[in-house]
């Protein structure tokens, strides 16, 4: 017995050693590196703890076979080549190219979109196409809260099965950790296949707890998708004075919807083993007709579905962010409801603004978190220093997450600006390289900046007592686990 307490210390030194070696060898960034290690050597058995649930690198893990990935991507990409007279704009060329080579993402033309930035309006539309649904209803989501508004949902889609329709729906686990299971049973008694992802349960936690689906995503019937950052969750349509949520969704119809098809399958094969490819779920849309101005075939309203994963080789869409801002001639307006920044969006917003690009950032006065908001204030004078522009929306928690580029290239979906969207979720956001879709994209903006303050007219933040920015300063170190 007098010797355990040196077995226990020689096997905690050798776990310690393996892990600091595995570190190493994967040749992180120095600064991160040298941050895991201090947190090991100096912070005993909590070091290791936190190592394990939020430091491991998943990116050279691979969960789906290639051969698997292929068979999932085949339907989508036979649709994308029987596209007639496909035209890239030049401007935007390269970076369309780098997400077809990074992540699979066909662009798709003729798509019809509209814009829904309240939760009244999204809902109803969601309702009302679960209810004509004829083959089968797909959806994923992070939350689902048991409240009124996912009870009427899940009702609606219990009655789909009831007529013969297919209905697989998947809700992150962590997401949900306060939904009671007895919630999912009951959806589960109605007929509809549901799987959590990355169930996290006590004793066997793992590193997964860290790797969350945040993606929002609906197909129905393969001809209709909703893609945006509204959960299922009565706040939505129902928030107080002080925290009325603002959001951005659309709805998709056309080419694009095969890409949100193929992204929902990729997560259904992921949570389930189940490969489902076959034709039936990419039926024939219908396609936009040409212009009267413009008689000529154009791509209209094109667009990309770019996913993004821990587990996938590239951040994609970060560095997607990256290349639209230093790429950037005149503007970039971004709205994100956490601002927790990577070292490489950053940097790229900061050249950007300097070479005298108009780049603004709109971000809730208050945040759902307060870490989150107290460790953003660091990140946000950082910005204002090389000339970005930072609005606080006061007319409640502005949970968009939206960017609109130089009248031609818009972006929304899941994905927030801040390291857990860029490098731990599972995220969706929809690409568009069109003209009429990046003006309405923009005056959604605008329209939300009438409800900001400017930053520099908020004098008791900008010039904040000196322990309230040692505080942020302190917070800002835990950003990567925000």
């Amino acid at each position: 017995m007098i010797y355990i307490h040196w077995l226990i210390l020689l096997i905690y030194t050798l776990i310690i050693i393996g892990t600091i070696v595995t570190l190493l060898m994967e040749n992180r960034p120095p600064v991160k590196a040298m941050a895991w290690l201090m947190v090991l050597v100096f912070m005993p058995v909590v070091g290791i703890i936190l190592y394990f649930f939020f430091g491991q690198n998943t990116r050279k893990e691979r969960h789906i076979s290639q051969r698997s990935l292929d068979a999932l991507s085949k339907q989508s990409m036979l649709e994308f080549v029987e596209q007639k007279d496909l035209q890239l704009p030049e401007r935007h060329r390269t970076l369309i190219q780098q997400f077809v080579t990074e992540n699979w993402a066909l662009p798709f033309k003729d798509n019809n979109v509209e814009i829904y930035t309240n939760g009244h309006d999204f809902f109803l539309s969601l309702l009302r196409e679960i209810g004509q649904a004829k083959h089968h209803i797909h959806l994923v989501t992070y939350i689902i809260e048991d409240d009124p508004l996912g009870r009427l949902v899940v009702d609606a889609l219990a009655d789909k099965v009831k007529e013969g329709v297919e209905v697989r729906f998947i809700y992150d686990d962590v997401g949900c950790w306060k939904v009671k299971d007895s919630f999912f049973r009951r959806m589960t008694a109605t007929g509809i296949d549901v799987r959590p992802f990355m169930p996290v349960r006590f004793p066997a936690f793992t590193s997964k707890m860290n790797y969350r689906n945040h993606r929002k995503i609906c197909v129905i019937d393969g001809t209709t998708g909703f893609i945006g950052g509204m959960n299922i969750a009565l706040r939505y349509i129902k928030g107080t004075k002080k925290q009325r949520w603002r959001d951005t969704h659309l709805c998709i119809r056309g080419g694009a919807v095969y890409a949100l098809q193929r992204a929902f399958l990729v997560d259904w094969y992921f949570v389930s083993r189940s490969l489902i490819n076959s034709r039936q779920y990419y039926p024939p849309q219908q396609r936009l007709a040409p212009s009267v101005m413009s008689p000529a075939p154009r791509s209209l309203h094109l667009a990309q579905v770019v996913t993004s994963s821990p587990i996938s080789p590239w951040p994609e869409i970060m560095q997607g962010y990256v290349r639209i801002l230093l790429e950037a001639r005149q503007y970039v307006y971004m709205q994100s409801p956490y601002f927790l920044p990577t070292e490489p969006i950053l940097f790229a917003m900061r050249t950007a603004a300097l070479s005298g690009v108009d780049v603004r950032l709109m971000v809730p006065y208050h945040a759902d978190a307060k870490l989150a908001e107290w460790a953003s204030r660091s990140y946000i004078m950082q910005t204002l220093e090389s000339g970005v522009r930072v609005y606080y929306y006061k007319a409640g928690f502005n949970h968009s997450k939206l960017l609109v580029c130089d009248d031609s290239l818009s972006t929304c979906g899941s994905n927030n600006i801040d390291f857990r969207s860029f490098e731990n979720n599972f995220e969706s956001n929809i690409f568009f390289y069109d003209e009429a879709i990046a003006l309405r994209m923009k005056e959604v903006f605008l329209r939300d900046q009438e409800q900001c303050i400017l930053l520099t007219d908020v004098t008791h933040v900008a010039h904040r007592p000196f322990h309230k920015r040692l505080w942020e300063s302190l917070v800002r170190l835990l950003s990567p686990l925000l």
